[in-house]
């Protein structure tokens, strides 16, 4: 509780017989060892006063309602309604559901930015929030206790004899959890394991800082790192089947981080179609495998740029075609393909792709466009009857020309050769074995009509949509696995000409908008309609209420 602000809270409370003068001075000295603390908490902490007693008036002085939480108070399970992050990250306890209502405890009363975000979040879930306040320590207890048991689902051998068998342990739950990365992270006083899993970090396990060298030491052993440096070091781990395992070391104030990211060496390649590619097969082919072009994926990073790039290859794959892929590194080996892995200190995507051209390729990916001299040297391979498919750090498809621009190529080379770019951004998919369904709430169905008339379409709400609940078969997070959202952007004459007259990315916007373009939330609406996804997954990514 935020009870600093309304300054004298000690006195107040003396003034009505709950503490005495000497407690506040003792609490007062305690803060000064312990100035995070609030005084309402260290009076809890010091035992001045009966609890409950303090806590309703310290409510009472706020303007708030207190209570206690204990194990008579709290009747629903924290995670059937907000994940464990986010109740950390808010300081936020759900305690009871009744009537379409649901009281939540908070550990402070002053941000109110927090509060908004888990009433919004209640509100798509159908529930009006009541909100209470309770001592900072307790949420810390409770949450502290949640975060152990979520930690035993992940059943890492945190005590196992030997480091080797330990450092086995966290890969192999990895690998069973379907995480993404690892973080290995040395703490002030522990090594904290986490996984990503859908996007998501989730802490899995605490290990004694007593072990953080031994642990260190593995893993340089088994990534091929040498022992002795005290930087930056990149390795491989490939002594698990099926399983190429990137690392990364990097030290920091406590030891060294490793991060793992874990590459399934013959993981099969998806449909574009079951990425959740909003175009029919007809619109595909109208959009991809234009000769004389490039097709460019925009998103930040982690956001599926490759493994999109990776279907519409495999969609476009003949023993007719030549296709060659420069990677770094290559993650997926497809058959049929010739896949270069570069190696900056021996070459660059610029030079193999040189090499590339000499090689009688139909369709070239390469990997990224990250300079100049390789966004040149591919449109040159676009304007030379080749098709190139390739990747580009930026937020939207409309983006992508500017970033070109910004790169020193050329508006009529960016026109003539440009085809289609594809932004695209990944949202968690609802569990299907414990998504709960409902319909939607007036607030949503305003948020949804809104956006649908700002961008010319009726989005029909008469249906049912889903919130994410949580089962043992997702971790009790509500989801399980991502589905992309995505954008088109086909360089229409009418575009073609907005580039060659060097017109700004609003007015090629605009221009877009006009004809067929739609914009990333527009397909994420139509996913959380789909029953994909929910509302508040979708404007984590995008932001837009």
């Amino acid at each position: 509780m935020d009870i600093r602000k309304r300054q004298p809270i000690g006195v107040e409370l003396v003034k009505r017989g709950i503490v005495t003068e000497a407690d506040v001075e003792q609490a007062l000295q305690y803060q000064k060892e312990h100035p995070s603390k609030k005084i309402g908490d260290i009076l809890y902490t010091l035992g001045a006063c009966e609890p409950t007693k303090l806590i309703q008036e310290l409510a009472n002085l706020l303007g708030e309602k207190g209570i206690i939480l204990n194990q008579s108070t709290i009747k629903v399970k924290l995670t059937d309604y907000i994940s464990l992050d986010i109740a950390k990250e808010n300081k936020a306890i759900p305690f009871e559901v009744n009537n379409g209502r649901i009281k939540i405890c908070f550990a402070d009363n002053s941000k109110t930015k927090k509060r908004e975000n888990i009433r919004l979040l209640m509100l798509n879930k159908g529930l009006v929030m009541d909100s209470y306040i309770t001592f900072e320590s307790d949420i810390d207890r409770i949450l502290k206790s949640l975060e152990g048991t979520s930690r035993e689902d992940f059943n890492i051998e945190t005590n196992s004899d030997t480091v080797t068998n330990l450092v086995d342990s966290i890969i192999k739950t990895g690998i069973e959890k379907r995480a993404s990365d690892i973080h290995i992270e040395p703490m002030a006083d522990e090594v904290r394991v986490r996984y990503r899993i859908d996007g998501e970090l989730f802490t899995a396990a605490r290990i004694n800082k007593s072990k953080q060298q031994q642990v260190i030491g593995r893993l340089k052993a088994i990534s091929n790192m040498h022992q002795e440096k005290q930087e930056s070091q990149d390795g491989r781990i490939l002594i698990y089947d099926d399983y190429n395992i990137r690392v990364s070391s990097q030290p920091n104030v406590y030891g060294e981080k490793f991060v793992l990211r874990l590459l399934k060496k013959n993981e099969n390649i998806k449909n574009i179609f079951d990425l959740g590619f909003p175009a029919t097969e007809e619109q595909l082919k109208k959009s991809i495998n234009k000769k004389n072009s490039i097709t460019i994926m925009a998103a930040p990073t982690g956001e599926g740029k490759t493994t999109t790039l990776y279907s519409i290859i495999d969609y476009l794959n003949s023993p007719e075609i030549n296709i060659t892929t420069i990677e770094d590194p290559v993650e997926i080996r497809i058959h049929g393909l010739n896949q270069i892995e570069i190696d900056e200190n021996k070459s660059s995507f610029s030079a193999s792709l040189r090499t590339v051209l000499r090689q009688d390729p139909d369709i070239i990916l390469v990997g990224e466009i990250r300079d100049r001299e390789t966004g040149e040297i591919a449109i040159q391979a676009g304007q030379t009857g080749h098709y190139v498919l390739s990747t580009i750090h930026t937020i939207d498809a409309i983006e992508v020309i500017t970033r070109l621009r910004k790169l020193g190529l050329s508006d009529y080379d960016i026109a003539s050769t440009l085809a289609t770019s594809i932004s695209q951004r990944l949202v968690r998919k609802l569990c299907p074995k414990c998504r709960k369904e409902r319909l939607f709430n007036e607030e949503e169905k305003e948020i949804i009509s809104t956006l649908g008339e700002k961008y010319g379409v009726d989005f029909d709400l008469s249906g049912k949509t889903y919130d994410a609940v949580g089962c043992k078969h997702c971790n009790n997070t509500g989801y399980y696995d991502r589905i992309g959202i995505f954008e088109i952007l086909d360089i229409t004459d009418e575009i073609k000409e907005e580039i060659m007259n060097g017109k700004s990315s609003l007015e090629i916007r605009k221009k877009a908008l006009q004809q067929n373009y739609k914009p990333l939330i527009i397909d994420g609406i139509r996913k959380v309609i789909q029953g994909s996804t929910t509302l508040e997954e979708l404007n984590k990514k995008l932001l837009f209420y």
